[in-house]
């Protein structure tokens, strides 16, 4: 089943912006861990593994619908963090950024009466609240317990993720 022109290629840079989320998240891994929080460094590669098969849903999504998806061009992370609490907040700041992106392929498919990308939509808006959520429970309980020990504990519950 083909798909419309635009909706494809606004679909191809979902694929892009989804890989470029998994570069962020990978970097903020490396920052992390260098920090010597393990725990929030793992979680964060747990993101990463998740964005790249975003990345590939959104892929399968083109490619079951011949369309050919290109991968568009990805600079290097710009991941400014110097503490857990920034890494939290860098990561909803981007999740939010990537709601919006998913928003506006709705309302994109909704125009173009292309039903048939409703489902992959409204399975990444349930994620995007999903996502959302956690980091922003997370930074709560960062805010909470400020840079003492608390920090710590936190880091090593998300070890157990």
């Amino acid at each position: 089943m083909s798909i419309n022109e635009k909706l494809a290629a606004a679909l191809n840079n979902q694929v892009t912006a989804e890989l470029e989320a998994a570069m962020v998240y990978l970097q903020m891994s490396y920052i992390l861990e260098d920090l010597s929080l393990n725990g929030m460094a793992s979680w964060m590669k747990k993101q990463h593994a998740e964005e790249l098969e975003h990345a590939q849903k959104f892929a399968q999504h083109l490619l079951d619908r011949d369309y050919t998806p290109q991968i568009g061009d990805i600079a290097p992370p710009k991941v400014d963090v110097a503490s857990a609490k920034d890494a939290f907040e860098a990561a909803l700041a981007h999740e939010q950024k990537v709601t919006g992106l998913i928003r506006e392929l709705s309302v994109l498919s909704d125009s173009l009466k292309d039903f048939e990308s409703r489902p992959l939509l409204d399975e990444f808006l349930e994620e995007q609240i999903e996502e959302e959520s956690s980091v922003s429970d997370i930074l709560d309980r960062l805010n909470f317990a400020g840079e003492g020990l608390g920090v710590l504990f936190i880091d090593n519950e998300l070890a157990k993720r």
